[in-house]
């Protein structure tokens, strides 16, 4: 019986041995099959990060969530530039800093969402998701007396129940595609040095409006921007219209006609 209980035994362990490897060859035949891969990226639900376009249009956004200092400077910078932004700004932002929202849309810049409380929308319900950017949207119109229809995920993350909930709300999620990393407090050089080397048509560019350097650095980039043929427009100016799809890098590209 010994003999027999261990043969049994021995089986078992080859049974599961082969279970794991018939397992573990599906499972990377599954994630290397094209048509597998390219089904679930065709259903991942994306932020727009730029656009292609084949004019040298950009756009620039600024986030504001926190500080104000430095916003009229900002709108003075721009205006000596003639160029209009889009920025991104909370409810709370909103909420506290009215007059900075009406100077940001007098200027002909747009205002739109980021959101109400700078929450992280992955770790939220849709409904509260939905709730959060009514009254952050409600707020924001207020001031500047047009109602948001992009917006910037808190921190940039997201996932596919947070593009969903936004896009059921009829509005536009904004990611970028060049990041100046301002907020980190680099030097004025580094930030120009980021924006300029990454930057093409198309691109959407990430400042922030409490930015230390930013001031400093926003004249030197619009300058040579504009010197290279490259027209600065806010988002929604840059984005696509008609039948359009966002591929699996972000960006929102024209769907060709049959």
């Amino acid at each position: 019986m010994d003999k027999i209980s261990t043969l049994i035994q021995q089986h078992r362990r080859i049974l599961s041995i082969m279970g794991t490897a018939i397992a573990a060859a599906l499972i990377l035949w599954a994630v290397n099959n094209p048509a597998i891969v390219g089904a679930s990226a065709a259903q991942r639900q994306l932020p727009i990060y730029c656009v292609q376009r084949d004019d040298k249009k950009l756009a620039i956004s600024f986030d504001a969530a926190w500080g104000n200092e430095d916003t009229q400077t900002l709108i003075d910078i721009l205006s000596q530039y003639g160029v209009h932004t889009t920025f991104f700004v909370v409810g709370d932002w909103a909420e506290k800093y009215p007059e900075s929202v009406k100077a940001l849309h007098d200027a002909g810049h747009e205002v739109m969402s980021h959101s109400l409380h700078h929450s992280h929308f992955s770790m939220m319900s849709a409904n509260d998701i939905a709730v959060d950017l009514r009254e952050a949207n409600s707020i924001i119109s207020s001031s500047s007396g047009v109602a948001p229809t992009l917006f910037r995920c808190p921190y940039g993350e997201y996932d596919d129940h947070v593009i969903q909930t936004v896009k059921e709300l009829g509005m536009t999620a904004i990611q970028w595609s060049v990041d100046s990393l301002d907020w980190k407090g680099i030097s004025a050089d580094e930030i120009c040095e980021r924006v300029l080397k990454r930057v093409e048509p198309g691109s959407i560019v990430l400042f922030h409006n409490a930015a230390e350097h930013t001031p400093e650095a926003l004249p030197r980039i619009l300058d040579t921007l504009q010197n290279e043929g490259y027209t600065i427009v806010p988002v929604s100016e840059l984005l696509l219209e008609g039948s359009t799809t966002i591929d699996h890098a972000g960006k929102q590209i024209p769907n060709k006609s049959m």
